[in-house]
């Protein structure tokens, strides 16, 4: 079985997540993708985060495809970061290919997740294009230091075969949605 794990704080989640989620499923051939609600994340501020339990409910909603799974690894695992969450669900699974599923916007700030390099060693990467991001991610310091372990876009469908660290980037169609702009626009 080939799974991909999309985590996020989803805060709230919209269509940008959900058109994410269904580009990963089509070109990468997954058999399931499950959506990881984090409880919070280290990098963005606690007090904009709706309750763990709306952002699951509202993540329910949204995700129409039969083949997404609504989860909250962390919470249950009570795990904080992203590469402690992997590791347990790796472990828990060793006979699942995994592929982290990644929008493009969060690939300039991943060097900033604690053993980043970690989990960019544990499964191989999708990242998947999002409005801004499209040529500015080769500039990352991600692609930077696995950039000898890019897999071309043509060859996503076979990128779960692939040892990790092994890395794609695809495009396709974008949301202009996000998050930051949803709150805002809401008055939180």
């Amino acid at each position: 079985m080939v799974v991909g794990l999309f985590g996020g704080s989803f805060n709230p989640p919209h269509q940008g997540h959900g058109l994410v989620a269904e580009i990963a499923i089509k070109r990468l051939g997954l058999d399931q993708l499950w959506w990881m609600v984090t409880p919070g994340n280290p990098l963005k501020d606690p007090s904009q985060l709706l309750p763990l339990a709306e952002r699951v409910r509202l993540s329910e909603k949204l995700a129409k495809h039969p083949g997404i799974k609504v989860t909250a690894f962390e919470k249950k695992f009570g795990t904080t970061f992203t590469a402690e969450t992997l590791a347990r669900i790796k472990a828990g699974n060793p006979h699942v290919h995994f592929i982290w599923i990644m929008g493009a916007d969060s690939l300039k700030t991943f060097h900033r997740w604690q053993r980043w390099q970690d989990i960019a060693r544990m499964f191989p990467i999708a990242v998947i294009d999002r409005p801004g991001a499209t040529l500015s991610f080769l500039s990352s310091k991600m692609a930077k230091t696995f950039d000898f372990a890019r897999v071309d876009e043509d060859d996503s469908r076979a990128l779960w075969k692939k040892p990790a660290p092994a890395w794609t980037f695809i495009h396709g169609p974008r949301s202009r949605l996000s998050s930051t702009a949803i709150r805002a626009q809401n008055g939180a």
